[in-house]
């Protein structure tokens, strides 16, 4: 079968068995539901089987037991929280082995145009939890307690709780028809595209929401980099997907903002103690979302309990602590944890006149007892001193009352533009070593991408270092070591590597477009004609396969170039390639 005749523009090329370009009411069923979420679940606590799922939308998902189990315990918060009415937190659990992976797969158009930090999850769901336990009379242990679960592999923290809050307390009154027909809902919904804005209604109420794109402006704001777009007004507009308030978030650790930063760039493990399950899922995702744009390539745990699936591997003192952040409540993790490197002990926020009491440092030799008080247990001494500037201008801030929108907005920029310090001169000696667009021509295999060295890189420091763009001091080259050593430079040079990669397969296709094949033909056999032949179908199989930024110009244009060359072939050999 010729490939040529299955090959997508790009535009056209789907992520889910040509969904995609179905007309509206031709939809499979649960098609567009499961491009935002895997399903829906009602956990409740039954007196003899205890956390038990109640039910779950779509019916025919495919969940195993242990992700059933682990579902049932990540949705409750433990009893040493002590939560009472409602309370909203996340959790992240990974997909069990040998369970079929995400249905889009990790070459979809989705995760191409995505932010990095924003990609569907191929081997984990993330949790969003919203519990309610109140007093009531009618049920045996005097307390109705429910929780209603959104699982998806997508991280928008931001709009799923504003989903449940929108959901959770109707259902909670009215049950099972509203949640089947808020799924029907949802089934409507377009597919995110990034770099759509999207009206997606669901109970009477229109959400609007912008899919961030790699092409967006870093640091600009959502919504104005949607205003081109014509769309009725919504009644309820989210400025943001996925982004949380990093300072409501830290307000207790500002002074401890560097050493945060460069834990999570080097992947160190730590651990979050925290008062309730909300405060321990917001924080360990305002701690990813740090380094952002850099993707945090360790594991991470929102909320983590001792029925985990991964607690014992988790937790074994046999070898060194695995590169992982979890955020727990329960007191029984003190004693487990103490050998760990980096603890965080979090606890109702005090304040100190008008401003947050910090926590202060404190020696691990400490966390021994469960009356352990709050503080940041650790020997780690950071590479680079503090911004003290940041520090005071934020502290101010809280005098003067200045908006937490505001002093939310002066953090994510200084953490953004210290993670872009860091990365420049990374990304600048990473561009050197891609071979020159000259070297690439049409009939060779391209040249290859010279190995990343890194005395070479430390090298460069001196005169395209950090200083060009930071004005914080310290051993930059010795925080450049240690991130060589970390699995999120492991993970960001892969990434990298693969679309340079890409990006000289296009330049080849591009090349070999622009060439002139009558000319080459000229002097040669049979056998290299047909060689050619196959080796360009495999060109333009694989930019599809692979979902490469190809132009159609270029495809159509290599497909042009294909039938020509077959077209000088005797009639024999002509058959048997289109045939094939």
């Amino acid at each position: 079968m010729d490939p040529l005749e299955h090959a997508e523009a790009p535009h056209r090329r789907t992520r889910e068995k040509g969904a995609e370009n179905l007309k509206p009411g031709c939809w499979p069923p649960w098609s567009r539901f499961s491009s935002w979420l895997e399903c829906v679940c009602v956990v409740t606590f039954d007196l003899e089987l205890g956390q038990a799922i109640e039910l779950v939308y779509p019916q025919d998902v495919k969940l195993t037991e242990k992700e059933r189990t682990s579902i049932c315990y990540m949705s409750f918060p433990d009893s040493y929280s002590g939560c009472l009415g409602d309370t909203q937190f996340s959790f992240r659990l990974r997909q069990s082995v040998g369970q079929k992976g995400s249905r889009f797969g990790p070459e979809d158009t989705y995760n191409r145009d995505a932010p990095v930090t924003l990609q569907r999850e191929v081997a984990h769901y993330y949790g969003f939890v919203y519990f309610r336990q109140v007093k009531d009379v009618s049920v045996k242990r005097g307390y109705f307690q429910k929780s209603l679960v959104l699982v998806s592999r997508l991280p928008y923290v931001n709009l799923f709780h504003s989903l449940l809050q929108l959901i959770a307390p109707e259902y909670f009154e009215k049950l099972e028809p509203c949640l089947e027909a808020v799924c029907n809902e949802i089934d409507q919904w377009p597919s995110p595209v990034p770099g759509m804005t999207l009206n997606l209604p669901v109970m009477g109420v229109v959400m609007q929401v912008r899919i961030p794109t790699t092409n967006d402006k870093l640091g600009g704001s959502p919504l104005r980099q949607s205003q081109k777009e014509n769309l009725l007004p919504a009644p309820m507009v989210l400025p943001t997907i996925h982004e949380l308030d990093l300072f409501r978030c830290f307000q207790s650790l500002l002074i401890h903002i560097q050493m945060l930063w460069e834990l999570m760039l080097l992947g160190e493990p730590v651990v979050i103690m925290a008062p309730s399950p909300t405060v321990s899922s917001e924080t360990v995702l305002a701690l990813v979302s740090s380094i952002s744009p850099l993707k945090y390539c360790c594991d991470f745990r929102p909320y983590f309990t001792i029925h985990d699936s991964e607690f014992k591997e988790y937790t074994t003192r046999t070898q060194a602590p695995p590169n992982v952040i979890l955020g727990v409540t329960n007191p029984f993790f003190i004693k487990t944890f103490q050998y760990w490197p980096h603890v965080i002990r979090l606890g109702e926020l005090k304040m100190s006149g008008d401003l947050p009491k910090q926590l202060k440092v404190k020696k691990l030799a400490k966390l021994k007892t469960l009356d352990t008080k709050s503080g940041v247990y650790t020997a780690y001494k950071t590479f680079l001193h503090k911004d003290k500037a940041l520090i005071k201008r934020l502290l101010k801030g809280i005098q003067r009352k200045r908006p937490s929108e505001a002093q939310c907005a002066i953090l994510r920029r200084h953490l953004l533009e210290l993670t872009q310090s860091f990365i420049i001169p990374l990304e600048r000696y990473l561009a050197s070593l891609m071979p020159l667009q000259k070297s690439v021509t049409p009939w060779k295999t391209p040249p290859q991408i010279r190995p990343f060295s890194q005395e070479e890189f430390m090298g460069t420091l001196e005169h395209a270092g950090p200083q060009l763009t930071s004005v914080l001091k310290g051993d930059w080259m010795g925080l450049y070591r240690r991130f060589f050593r970390s699995p999120n430079f492991d993970g960001w040079y892969r990434l990298r590597h693969k679309e340079m990669t890409q990006k000289l397969e296009l330049l080849h296709l591009e090349v070999i477009c622009e060439a002139d094949l009558q000319l080459w033909l000229k002097d040669k056999s049979e056998v290299e004609i047909v060689d050619l032949v196959l080796k360009l179908r495999e060109k333009l199989t694989k930019a599809c396969r692979q979902q490469l930024p190809v132009k159609d110009e270029v495809l159509e244009k290599l497909e042009c170039r294909i039938q020509m060359v077959i077209g000088s072939l005797p009639e024999d050999l002509q058959t048997v390639l289109l045939r094939h």
